[in-house]
């Protein structure tokens, strides 16, 4: 009604012939459909990007467009796990805001190029401030907050500039601070220099080592006026004394005027940086930045407009698309530069280059996702990924700012490469990606050797062994869908017989897939409660239970080692209702968000409640899959029930509150679960849609008795990639 009355203000004045038609038209668009029209909907009021930031969750409130290089926020300068975005909601101090943030990761590193207002006063002693939340405003593209000594701060972004706007109480003297010594968690900075390049512009280099060993980020901080006074000098950072960085410290007069400051960056040179200011934001309007990152927000969010059985389901839909939208982040300034995995400064050609790649828990449904929501960016981030094998060798594990971290399990560069093979990108390189896929299954580290030597890995020479072998079946499973695309029979065969070496490791008689010796002995005591965080663990971040499941390409062949389909349903049902104690004197923090020993707070789980699917009983499927959508996830801070993790935990619920999901996530099919949706669109290339009806949906109604594609009744219990990308409409009809 707002808009409407807006509307009739306006045309008042107006000839009241055109009036009344005006009118008539606005009251006809209103009464055709119960949802606005796609332009007057604001998807961006619709998130709240402080889900996360507690509990475990482990995302940043700040500014930041679709996959921008910068991710300009607050950081509470408090170490520990929950703080690996530099803020956690608990805290109520602020020690800086830094232009480089993960978002919902288990370890914590970036934070770079930290700035700060003071008093003028205060800046010698460089102590966080305190602030309320009361304060604190936020939405995408925006952060904004008044400190308790008056200062107001807020923050926008371009894809590769902060920009910064400062209000001073009135009459006080200004002071400013530039820290590459900021530093959280596992960050140390290794070498770094600042100097004043002209009478408003500062420039440096920080080097770190870190999670990610060798970064670098050359900056650039063009403030508005320029200081009355500059001292820039080494200063002991915080917690490691014998370690000095380069600390700038400015002073400006006092004045009503707010104190703008535009910080660009670069992974590869000061020219770089300062290129992407000037191309980016050339001008000191703040108020027009922050407005073009609304709408370039809203013009990602509005690709999937949907409406919800409940109203809080809109603000955790919308957060959570906007979650998925934050990495992989930009990496080439806008010169193409950046710093390679060799450490050379290369020159992204025809492509823009990406980074911050978590591809044990994104290869689950994020990328998947992004096949559908990011076909623009989708081949930028494939080309940057064979860019990583190009100057590392293999394919990236888990890659951060031009650094292999070798971080959990798997070659999941391989299923993300072939899902999108398949799907139709980048089939001019599918022999290059295909060399790039075998040279990671032909590798000699990670237990890939033994792998291949026993047929599994024994849990006597290498860590987390079942984990291990489970994944790099199903990573072989996707090797052998692209030798058989081209036309590499024995290939082909090579593979599909690898992709069961998980069958080696499953128990008949407890059930379970267990670690098994070189000599073919089980690993004895067998406590499927148990969880072993080290190295000396069979399972990595979780317990039996949860990780022998991971069988997504061979459903057929996990239900025959059961013996039948209701053998296996029963041990599922046990899943979901056995105990939730966790055994182990260290047990890893990551196993969260449980429903039995189902826990959601961690990827292994996330396809299993789709497994029931596969083995007759989809019913079950759709209950178990509504309980985790009511029950793990919320519009409050602590809302997520575990890491974000780059956009997985949020991916899942997109899929999912859409009613569907990546079972496999590179076999193109979607799985059917239990739609939260009324009714949505999701926006395709070249004018297409996508359209989920759900009829007769509710929080009673949370079970599927029918499903409609393009007005044919489907006798299956998944759709296709292809079949959502042809556009169209997908009609549940819910009991």
């Amino acid at each position: 009604m707002q808009n409407i009355n807006q509307n009739m203000q306006i045309k008042v004045s107006l000839p009241y012939s055109l009036f009344l038609l005006l009118l008539l038209a606005v009251t006809a668009c209103t009464s055709e459909s119960a949802t606005a029209p796609e332009e007057e909907r604001d998807h961006t009021s619709l998130v709240d990007v402080f889900i996360g930031t507690g509990a475990h969750g482990h995302t940043y409130p700040g500014a930041v467009l679709p996959f921008g290089m910068v991710q300009l926020s607050p950081d509470n300068g408090t170490e520990g796990w929950d703080w690996c975005s530099g803020y956690h909601y608990s805290d109520t101090v602020i020690a800086g805001f830094s232009h480089l943030h993960l978002s919902g990761t288990g370890i914590g590193d970036l934070c770079d190029i930290s700035v700060m207002p003071y008093l003028a006063q205060d800046i010698q002693a460089g102590a966080p401030q305190s602030f309320n939340h009361n304060q604190e405003q936020a939405s995408p593209g925006f952060y904004g907050v008044t400190f308790d000594n008056g200062i107001k701060a807020e923050l926008t972004a371009t894809r590769r500039v902060g920009m910064h706007r400062y209000t001073f109480p009135e009459g006080a003297e200004r002071a400013f601070a530039i820290d590459l010594g900021f530093r959280i968690n596992w960050d140390m900075p290794t070498e770094t220099s600042m100097q004043r390049m002209n009478g408003t512009t500062i420039t440096g280099v920080r080097k770190s080592n870190g999670w990610s060993k060798d970064q670098r980020v050359y900056f650039a901080a063009v403030f508005s006026e320029p200081p009355s006074r500059v001292d820039i000098r080494d200063v002991p950072v915080k917690n490691a004394d014998t370690v000095s960085a380069a600390k700038a410290f400015l002073a400006f007069p006092a004045s009503n005027t707010p104190l703008v400051v535009k910080v660009g960056i670069s992974s590869a040179s000061i020219e770089g940086a300062l290129a992407n200011i000037e191309k980016e934001v050339n001008h000191w309007d703040f108020n027009q930045v922050v407005e073009e990152a609304r709408a370039a927000w809203e013009g990602e969010l509005a690709k999937i407009d949907a409406t919800f059985i409940d109203p809080a389901m809109d603000t955790i839909f919308y957060s959570a698309l906007y979650h998925t939208s934050l990495a992989p982040a930009l990496y080439s300034d806008v010169m193409g530069q950046y710093k390679g995995v060799d450490s050379t400064v290369h020159t992204a050609s025809g492509y823009e280059r990406y980074t911050v790649f978590s591809l044990w828990d994104t290869f689950r449904a994020a990328h998947p996702l992004y096949t559908i929501t990011q076909t623009e960016r989708l081949d930028d981030f494939l080309n940057s990924i064979l860019a990583f094998y190009e100057e590392y060798g293999l394919l990236p594990v888990w890659a951060l700012t031009g650094h292999e971290t070798n971080t959990m399990t798997g070659y999941h560069a391989v299923p993300v490469l072939a899902d999108a093979l398949l799907k139709g990108h980048l089939t001019d390189k599918a022999e290059y990606i295909y060399e790039a896929m075998l040279k990671s299954a032909g590798q000699n580290i990670r237990g890939t050797n033994f792998y291949r030597e026993y047929g599994y890995i024994p849990a006597d020479k290498d860590s987390y062994s079942v984990t291990k072998t489970l994944e790099y079946a199903y990573d072989d499973w996707c090797i052998a869908q692209i030798a058989k695309k081209l036309g590499k029979e024995e290939d082909y065969e090579q593979f599909m017989k690898r992709s069961r070496y998980y069958k080696a490791l499953f128990d008949p008689q407890t059930k379970f897939m267990r670690g098994k010796n070189a000599d073919g002995s089980w690993v004895e005591p067998f406590d499927p409660f148990y969880s072993e965080h080290g190295a000396e663990g069979v399972y990595i971040e979780g317990t039996a239970w949860q990780h022998s499941w991971f069988v997504p390409h061979d459903t057929e062949g996990l239900i025959a080692l059961f013996g039948s389909d209701e053998a296996l349903v029963e041990h599922l049902d046990a899943t979901f209702s056995a105990s939730s104690e966790l055994r182990g004197e260290n047990v890893s923090a990551d196993i969260s968000g449980l429903i039995g020993q189902y826990a959601h707070g961690n990827e292994p789980s996330h396809h299993i409640a789709y497994l029931y699917n596969f083995a007759g009983q989809p019913r079950k499927t759709q209950e178990r899959v509504r309980n985790i959508m009511e029950t793990m996830y919320t519009t409050a801070p602590d809302g997520l029930s575990g890491n974000e993790d780059c956009g997985q935990m949020s991916a899942w619920y997109v899929f999912s509150a859409m009613g569907f999901y990546p079972f496999n996530p590179a076999d193109g099919r979607y799985a059917i679960g239990s739609p939260l949706v009324k009714d949505a669109t999701i926006r395709l290339p070249q004018g297409r849609s996508f359209r989920i009806l759900a009829e007769n949906n509710s929080r009673e109604n949370k079970y599927v008795k029918e499903v409609y594609l393009n007005g044919e009744k489907l006798e299956r219990w998944y759709i296709t990639h292809e079949e959502v990308m042809k556009g169209g409409e997908l009609r549940l009809v819910m009991e």
